[in-house]
Formats: structure tokens, C-alpha cells, sequence
């Protein structure tokens, strides 16, 4: 019962600091970024984001800038969410979508490898 409050958290959380991380106003904080999973600890204390990046040149300054505006960033979600305790947000890069396209280019080239080897009759 109480994962499943964690998920809801998780969501809630997700939601909220998508749009905060849009409204930024940091310059560091720049082009595409996208949460793609929320982490929660069970005692809310932490609370680890997952961050894909669209150009990964800048991710470094993308994460620094984060990182300063995470003290922003908690206020806001401790004022849009009524939680006992605000977590502390840890940001993480998630390069998930690289590998799942990376996988589905493997994929497609083993396709396209097994057409041609099939005899034309």
C-alpha cells in the first residue's frame, strides 16, 4: 500500500518540476529538458530525478544549473504538494532514451539483415 502512495508522489512530483524546470530563468538551464522518472525514498526525504537532455554538449552546465536552483525548486514543490516533509532533490542524468533507441537501431538493422538473406523465388 505505501509503494503505491510512493508512485503518486513520484507522479506528482514528476508534474511539478517539469513545469518549474520550464519557467527557469538560470541561462545554464537550456534547450530540452525532460524528467523522465522521480525516485522517492520511503521517509520522503530524497528524492532522486532522472534528467534526459536533448543536447548532451551542455550537460554539465544543465546540471550545475539544476543544482543551483534546487533549494527554488523544493520551496515550490513544498508549496504546491501537502506532504509532511519536502524531499531533497538529487539530480541524476538518465540516458535511457539513448540506450532504447541505440537498442532499436540494432534491432532494425538485424531486420533489414535477415530480408536480404532470404531467397527470391
Amino acid at each position: 500500500m505505501a509503494s503505491n502512495r510512493i508512485n503518486r508522489i513520484n507522479e506528482e512530483i514528476t508534474r511539478e518540476l517539469s513545469v518549474l524546470i520550464r519557467d527557469l530563468k538560470d541561462p545554464r538551464v537550456r534547450g530540452m529538458v525532460s524528467i523522465t522518472r522521480v525516485d522517492t525514498t520511503q521517509d520522503l526525504r530524497y528524492a532522486r530525478v532522472y534528467i534526459s537532455l536533448l543536447d548532451k554538449s551542455d550537460a554539465r552546465e544543465v546540471f550545475r544549473g539544476l543544482k543551483s536552483a534546487a533549494g527554488y525548486l523544493r520551496r515550490e514543490l513544498g508549496a504546491a504538494l501537502s506532504l509532511r516533509y519536502t524531499p531533497e532533490l538529487v539530480f541524476q542524468q538518465d540516458d535511457s532514451i539513448d540506450k532504447g533507441a541505440r537498442i532499436l537501431s540494432i534491432l532494425r538493422d538485424i531486420e533489414t539483415g535477415e530480408t536480404e538473406d532470404e531467397p527470391n523465388d
